[in-house]
């Protein structure tokens, strides 16, 4: 565990030899494939190496790798294989063949691999939500992000640098492999940078060593280890390294080798042709099985509190309120709680838990992109993860941020405020009307849209206390708590929340209006003033936007009219997942959608809804044209 000064004579031939046989299985398993990224594979594989060999890769504190250029897997693989981590055999054969576990992109569950990667210039975000995991354990382990050159030029890199730097997080070390080249040709041609000059502008060490000697390479992190700023090591090395007519050609970046190109390059390094055997060997299927980390989380959701209009609480500040109520009943008891903020504390409610606990909340600033990844990979440690932040920004800005923490089986809790059409005055950039269709297509998120206080205050405790994505909406305004009959409010005392339940309200023949968050409020009332001209509708309430409650579905099929009631894009809102169900469920009775048609305009809420015909009296006339 770089617990010597530099390697031995010894140490360094068996990794000379060590580097010429992997770099002839990455050639071999690309040519096999007929795919991959062999270049850039042979120009990272060194600094693999040596990482791989001297890294503290076990027990509890073990170091965290993240290997954001992932398209060189290869170097990884073989790596890994090389060093006894995994089957020689399997690695080269099966290569990007489906169903395997050794994938064109690196992927957790690989031996040390934490981070599933392949969009590039997420790695180093990811680094840090693993730096922070240790920092808050104090357990000792350090994070190293192995980075491309090319790959600097994403703009979300700077915004992790700064957060490194910010947190203090010189537990974590970023190699980059400066090779020069790219798939479209020189880094310089494609997209100047000034990589060495950025690191230090934002305040970390810079170590410049020979990628291919592995003496520079140990002692450079090892000295890592012991900085006070988070460091980043620029290795120089060659594309192609090893293989003469492969060297410094931008070329064999994306591209492996032919079957006259392949020869020529084993005979040059002095390895076994083995491609005909593993061709053989590819015919069948791999034994070697890639494993998941998954810890535990134990949390104490508490007594979740119960609100009146008089108490004129917002779902924002009650979430707010349940977040610190939970903060104070984990924090410092064995489960970790953290908040991550987008300069929007004062509008997303994590103000107090911020007063309060400063160890645990980041102020990523205006720098979605990189919060969305800290946080997704932090909730993956076994800390209850919580990112608050508006729709737009939350979830349609850093899209695709949530789609890779996804495909890590990330276990974050999305609070999202501001959604729908209930902004206020700030308009339609502002306006997030697709978020559950957004949510809907990444397999691990669960969408709750709570539609009062009371309901939001306990769907943030059930979200908390379960395994998995979980996206919870708030609008901006003030919701009106839902009462019964008698005025006794129906989400408090007594409710418990259930996701995938659907609430009925009243009774009805003439037709449903199925609704959630708070268009609920007033769907209630279109109810009454239908009622009043003699029309009989039930209400239902759908806060789980993309489970059907087939019980509650059941007891509405009979009605003549069912109508969809939503402030989100009509076309992916609930009213698609709902029709799919009608109609394999033989309804024969007539469907209709209200919802945002088009992009809304500046104004109040009020205002807003009703240009889009969703008031409260347009709904009434036009549930009575129905």
């Amino acid at each position: 565990m770089f617990d010597k000064e530099q390697l031995t004579e010894k140490e360094l031939v068996d990794l000379k030899e060590l580097s010429k046989t992997a770099k002839g299985d990455i050639i071999t398993m690309t040519t096999l494939s007929g795919s991959g990224h062999p270049g850039g594979s042979m120009s990272s594989l060194d600094v693999y190496l040596v990482l791989f060999a001297y890294a503290n890769l076990s027990g509890e504190g073990r170091d965290r790798i993240v290997v954001s250029h992932g398209h060189t897997s290869p170097g990884v693989y073989a790596s890994l294989a090389r060093l006894g981590h995994m089957p020689v055999d399997e690695v080269i054969a099966f290569f990007r063949k489906a169903g395997s576990p050794f994938e064109g992109h690196v992927v957790k569950g690989i031996p040390f691999i934490d981070w599933s990667t392949g969009n590039l210039g997420q790695g180093l975000s990811a680094g840090c939500g693993f730096a922070i995991a240790s920092k808050i354990r104090k357990d000792g382990s350090h994070v190293y992000v192995l980075m491309g050159d090319g790959e600097q030029q994403k703009g979300q890199i700077s915004e992790a640098r700064r957060f490194a730097k910010k947190y203090g997080l010189s537990n974590i070390t970023v190699v980059v492999d400066c090779n020069g080249l790219q798939i479209s040709g020189s880094i310089a041609s494609v997209m100047p940078q000034n990589i060495i000059e950025n690191y230090l502008s934002d305040g970390w060490d810079v170590i410049e060593v020979n990628g291919h000697d592995h003496n520079e390479v140990y002692r450079a992190l090892k000295e890592a280890r012991s900085a006070k700023n988070p460091t980043c090591i620029i290795a120089r090395t060659i594309m192609g390294n090893g293989v003469p007519f492969m060297e410094n050609k931008e070329k064999y970046h994306g591209s492996p080798l032919n079957e006259k190109e392949y020869k020529e390059a084993v005979a040059v390094l002095g390895v076994e042709d083995g491609i005909d055997r593993y061709r053989e060997v590819r015919k069948g299927a791999p034994t070697f099985k890639g494993a998941y980390e998954e810890p535990a989380m134990t949390i104490d959701a508490g007594v979740p509190f119960s609100y009146a209009n008089e108490d004129k609480i917002d779902n924002r500040t009650a979430f707010g309120k349940a977040l610190k109520d939970m903060a104070d009943r984990n924090i410092g008891k064995g489960q970790a709680v953290c908040a991550f903020d987008c300069d929007l504390a004062s509008s997303v409610k994590t103000g107090d838990f911020a007063k309060a606990y400063p160890g645990y909340f980041f102020q990523a600033g205006i720098q979605e992109h990189n919060a969305a990844t800290i946080s997704g990979a932090l909730s993956t440690t076994g800390i209850l993860t919580f990112f608050a932040d508006f729709g737009v920004f939350g979830i349609d800005e850093t899209y695709n941020q949530h789609r890779l923490n996804d495909i890590n089986r990330s276990n974050l809790k999305l609070m999202l405020t501001h959604v729908g059409l209930d902004v206020g005055p700030d308009g339609k950039t502002h306006q997030c009307v697709d978020y559950i269709g957004l949510a809907g297509s990444l397999y691990r998120f669960k969408v709750i849209v709570p539609c009062d206080p009371n309901q939001t205050d306990r769907a943030v405790r059930y979200a908390a206390q379960q395994e998995g994505n979980f996206l919870v909406a708030m609008g901006r305004n003030r919701w009106p708590v839902i009462l019964d009959g008698g005025g006794k409010p129906v989400y408090g005392d007594g409710y418990v929340f259930e996701y995938g339940r659907m609430d009925i309200f009243g009774e009805g023949q003439a037709g449903a209006i199925i609704t959630y968050g708070g268009m609920l409020a007033k769907a209630l009332q279109i109810q009454e003033g239908l009622r009043k001209k003699g029309v009989s509708v039930v209400v239902v309430n759908m806060p789980c936007v993309r489970e059907i409650d087939a019980a509650a579905m059941e007891k509405i099929m009979k009605v003549p009219v069912i109508v969809t009631y939503e402030d989100h894009n009509v076309h992916t809102g609930i009213a698609p997942f709902l029709a799919q169900h009608l109609l394999k469920s033989g309804y024969k009775g007539r469907m209709e959608s209200f919802g945002a048609k088009t992009y809304g305009t500046s104004g109040d809420t009020e205002e807003v809804l009703k240009l889009e015909g969703l008031d409260v009296e347009s709904m009434t006339e036009a549930f009575l044209k129905l």
